[in-house]
This record gives structure tokens, sequence and C-alpha cells, in this order.
């Protein structure tokens, strides 16, 4: 069977300055672990085609199909709060966009924007990308795919050898608030001129660089606001790690929280507590902020109307952000309607949560079955009177909470499964699992980790 994928590639039409052009770097003895075939048919690829010989060639990066440009893109990033002006894809090739939709290949060899590091990635964590990644789909938030996942008979170094993998991921696009500060950093304002328009050219046709900004603003307070909903932390929040398009992209130390806890930090890196779970909104404000100060020579000549834009522009982060979490939280709980009382609702279950380690989801969802933890009764009996007008209240709670997450013992078991024993049936049932999130599951994928099963860190590595 003969693949045809109509591949093009837009950003190969920038400046040069702009990537670095590359061919991905062949592996040795390809295997496919995975199409995503629901993925695949919405791009209006045969699934059948890509898991063929010329699919999985192109996944691990041995062949080029017809119609790609590949390349490395240029962009800088703040990390963990210091300012690296040159960072850019060191261990990923941007194919190009089938129905406007990117495709990169991660962990495809070293590019000059490498810094020493060996381009690859270990299946570990492409896995876990793989598995989260689907599940926010599922779960609706905003979200890069995965489209593939393929090992390359090869070993990568990290602590030790590691059998190599190379995730094919999808995303509305690949531009980052670093790739706007990478101009910024130069001086470029031409570059600055042509990266905004390709960028509205893409995801805000017809807006000026003033409201694209503004949807930049308003579509990352939505995608956090979904986060903190779902009980899950990004690990590392860089600018470099923030998308344009407000997708979740990324996915290092990444987790969903078992036991409520605001402070809680799963990066292995993250020594400070700077990307914490309750962090997240004022992180990705702080984000935004760094975008502005890159495109403030496009909001206006005169640099003081341009910064007094600026702040009013970031001013409208946190009513955005509140709503949308206020609107969220209050489904959460079967509330349809809004109530003065709903605010207080909702941080008083929280700071209950918090006192006495209850599981984010499993609280949550259990109120669907009228359900709370021990000494929950006098916040239940309120919440009970609040639901009396809300008739639809046990529906909206089941089609809000999730049963089934990807608990990070779970993700965690289904990546030494496959490592160790090249057994690939964990990972394969989870995914299954996760895909129905909203269903009522078996306890093995619902059920809260044992103590000695407990994930406390993970770690970067695609």
């Amino acid at each position: 069977m003969t693949l045809r994928i109509a591949l093009d590639n837009s950003y190969a039409r920038l400046p040069d300055r702009f990537f670095a052009r590359l061919d991905p770097t062949p592996v040795a003895a390809p295997g496919l672990v995975r199409v995503n075939a629901g993925l695949a048919r919405d791009l209006g690829i045969d699934p059948d085609a890509l898991a063929g010989a010329e699919g999985l060639a192109m996944f691990a990066g041995n062949w080029v199909p017809e119609g790609a440009e590949p390349l490395a893109m240029a962009y800088s990033g703040h990390q963990f709060g210091h300012f690296s002006p040159q960072l850019g894809d060191g261990r990923a090739i941007l194919l190009g966009e089938v129905a406007g939709r990117d495709v990169q290949l991660k962990g495809s060899g070293p590019t000059p924007f490498s810094r020493r590091g060996d381009g690859r990635a270990a299946l570990g964590p492409v896995l876990r990308e793989y598995i989260v990644s689907e599940a926010m789909f599922a779960l609706g938030v905003p979200t890069t795919r995965a489209l593939a996942a393929v090992t390359t008979g090869e070993w990568v170094m990290r602590e030790t050898a590691l059998p190599g993998a190379v995730l094919t991921r999808v995303a509305a696009s690949h531009l980052r608030v670093g790739t706007f500060q990478y101009f910024a950093a130069r001086g470029d304002i031409e570059g600055l001129h042509i990266l905004a328009d390709y960028a509205i050219a893409r995801h805000d046709p017809g807006a000026s660089h003033r409201s694209f900004f503004e949807g930049v603003v308003r579509r990352q307070a939505r995608l956090v606001a979904q986060w903190l909903s779902l009980g899950f932390i990004h690990g590392v929040m860089n600018t470099d790690n923030c998308s344009i398009s407000g997708e979740t992209i990324d996915y290092g130390p990444c987790a969903f929280l078992d036991t409520y806890d605001p402070a809680a930090v799963f990066s292995a890196i993250d020594y400070q507590g700077r990307y914490a779970f309750g962090q997240q909104p004022r992180i990705a404000q702080w984000n935004l902020a760094r975008l502005a100060e890159a495109m403030l020579p496009l909001f206006d000549a005169d640099e003081q109307k341009a910064v007094a834009y600026a702040e009013d522009a970031l001013g409208g982060f946190a009513p955005e952000f509140q709503g949308a979490y206020g609107a969220a939280m209050r489904r959460k709980l079967g509330l349809a309607t809004s109530a003065p009382e709903d605010a207080a609702l909702v941080q008083d279950l929280l700071t209950l949560m918090a006192e006495t380690g209850a599981d984010f989801t499993l609280t949550f969802r259990g109120l669907g079955d009228d359900v709370v933890p021990e000494g929950f009764e006098a916040w239940a009996a309120r919440w009970r009177d609040r639901r009396a007008s809300e008739p639809g209240w046990q529906a909206l709670i089941r089609a809000t909470n999730p049963a089934v997450i990807p608990r990070n013992h779970l993700v965690e078991a289904a990546i030494v499964a496959a490592v160790e024993r090249e057994d690939f049936s964990v990972f394969e049932a989870l995914l299954a699992a996760t895909s129905r999130p909203f269903d009522d599951a078996d306890t093995a994928v619902t059920a809260p980790p044992l103590p000695a099963q407990r994930v406390t860190q993970t770690f970067c590595g695609t």
C-alpha cells in the first residue's frame, strides 16, 4: 500500500533565519509501537498506510515524503526564570503541515540547536507524552497530539542506556512565546513583524497585532483554568513551552494530582517550586508579560503607549482566568447556574481536600453519587442546599469529572513494562482506558496509588 500524505511546509517559506534546514537522522532498525488511527483519519490519512513500511520509515526519520521540507525551528526562552537567547528545536524536526496542522518528529537526531545533546529521545518519555497528550484530548483540553510512536533499534545514553524512540507530534503550530523572544532579543523588528503576521494567518486571520496578543492571553487563561480544574500539572512552564495557539505542549515532567495539594511539584529539577500546581496561573501571566515585552514594537511606535497598552491587555488575564476557572469548578459541583456563594463553596471544598489529603479526581467524581469524604458533612449540607435548584446536577457532574486519568503510577507501570520487558500491552490498556475518561471503569485504573506505588517525581527527556 502506497502512503499518500499531502504535506506542505509554510514555515519553510519564511526567511532562513527562522530555522535550520536539515533532514532527520536515520535510525538503525525502526519498529512500530502505535499509529493513532483516529487522528490519522481526522488528518485525511489512511491509518493502514501509516502502519506500513513507508509510514514507519517516515516516523523514524528514515524517509522524507514528498512535500515535506524538514527544519528545526529557532526560538529563545526563559527557563526557570533565566533567559536563554538561543534554544530552538534541539531534538525535533518539523516535516510540514497536513490539513493545517504541524507534523513534527521528536527524537529525530541532532540539529544546530542541540547544544551538545544527542538529539534523540528515550522510549519512556515518548510513551509518557503519547499517553498524557491523548488523555488530555479525551478530557477536552486543547493539546498537541501523538500521531505515532516508533522504536529506533538504538540505545540512548542518559543516566543509563535506554531504548530509543521517536514521537510524531501534531500541533496547531509550534509557535511559542520563545519564538517571539528570539527575534526581540536580536532587535530584529522585521523578523517580529514577519513572525506575527505568520502567526495571525495561522491562528487569528484578520487580527491586528494587538488583537492577536489579546487572543493569546484569552487562550492561555482558559487553558490553565482547565488544567487546574482537572488537577493537571504541566511541570515546566518555561516560555519556550508556552504555545501561541493555546494548546498544551511539551509534556515532560507533567503529572495529575493524586492527593490535592496546591504546592505539589513533580518536576525533579523544580527545586524552588516555581511550577507548582497552584502557581500555574501566575506563571502563565508572567509568560504572557514576556510575550508582551517581545511584541512592544508591534503595538505602537511610541514605547510609552505600547507599554500602557500591554499592561492593560495583560490585566485581562485575571478576569478571563477567574471566569473560566469559576465556571469549570461550578460544573464539577453539578451547578449549571451561578450564585454568589459558589466561589466560597468551591474554595471551602478545596481547603478541606488539602487539609485531609483527599484524592482530587475521586472526590469530585464521588459527588455524582452524592458521596463525600468523611469529615466533609457540613460542607456537603451547604452543597446539597445549593444544588437543590439544579435538576441536572448528577448528569453534569458525571460528564465533567473524569473517573479515569493517566495516574502517574499507571503511566510509570506502562513505561517499565515497555522498557524493561518490551511489553506494550500495559501501554495499550492505559490508552484505551484514558480514551473514555468519563465512563465508569475498573478500580485497576481508577483507584489512587498505594503508598509503595506513589510517583512523586517525573523527568524531562523526550
